[in-house]
């Protein structure tokens, strides 16, 4: 399943005094992909502990997404001891034994400068196949993800000088008379393409990519569509709208 969120920073006193630093026209996109990993313990396997499962929220290639959210929460079941999982560092997720299946609610909260409104996510955990009649194995897992594109509109250039060639984050192509200020080096290094021990069981969104491609084709139209009403603006403002021809 692909969707795509767009999320918007509410607006304040400082944000509006502070809006010469917001570059309007600009959207910012984080592909990400969260669901779980489940493995059949065999012989292990109990009657309440069937299975080990992992749930995460990850890049849409295993980028470390530490660079916009600051924090993930999971509610379990209410069956599991402190159903509420807080995850404050990348990677965002956990691990768990049980033999049941259940929606899980996941929060995701922001950097300050990213967005201060969190976004709410459901996950189904899936432990066994869809057939239920077949076998179970201990070597091929099962595995449900969702992908999710986070649009992230107007950003402030602090924000977009951090994430700007970012491999978690898509930045449009940027006007060339736009400085951005330095950026947070120490911070950026943290969001370095990590190797993920399950990538191998993780789903190939080959759609992402050409959602990807057009969302940046979209954002390049948007920026020649901004750019040409500023031209107009500015004609206008020299010269008096010209009289239609059935006029006299």
């Amino acid at each position: 399943m692909s969707l795509r969120t767009k999320m918007i920073k509410s607006s304040d006193d400082s944000e509006a005094k502070d809006s010469a630093q917001k570059l309007k026209g600009i959207e910012i996109s984080v592909p990400i992909v969260y669901g779980n990993v489940a493995f059949w313990l065999g012989k292990k396997a109990s009657e309440y502990q069937s299975h080990k499962w992992t749930l995460y929220i990850r890049g849409a290639t295993n980028e470390d997404l530490g660079v916009v959210i600051k924090r993930a929460v999971f509610q379990l079941h209410t069956s599991f001891n402190n159903p509420t999982r807080v995850v404050d560092a990348p990677p965002f997720e956990l691990s768990e034994c049980g033999w049941g299946e259940f929606e899980i609610a996941i929060t995701l909260y922001f950097h300050n400068d990213v967005c201060d409104k969190p976004l709410h996510l459901y996950h189904h955990l899936k432990l066994y196949p869809e057939d239920e009649s077949g076998p179970l194995s201990t070597k091929k897992p099962i595995v449900v993800e969702s992908y999710d594109e986070i649009v992230l509109s107007k950003p402030s250039e602090a924000f977009l000088a951090r994430v700007h060639n970012h491999p978690a984050v898509g930045v449009p192509r940027l006007p060339a008379d736009l400085a951005l200020p330095p950026a947070d080096v120490d911070r950026r290094k943290r969001g370095d393409t990590k190797d993920h021990p399950l990538s191998q069981w993780f789903t190939n969104f080959s759609e992402a990519d050409e959602l990807l491609k057009l969302t940046a084709a979209r954002q390049q139209v948007q920026g020649h569509i901004a750019r040409l009403r500023r031209q107009l603006s500015m004609v206008g403002g020299q010269h008096q709208p010209l009289k239609p021809a059935t006029e006299f």
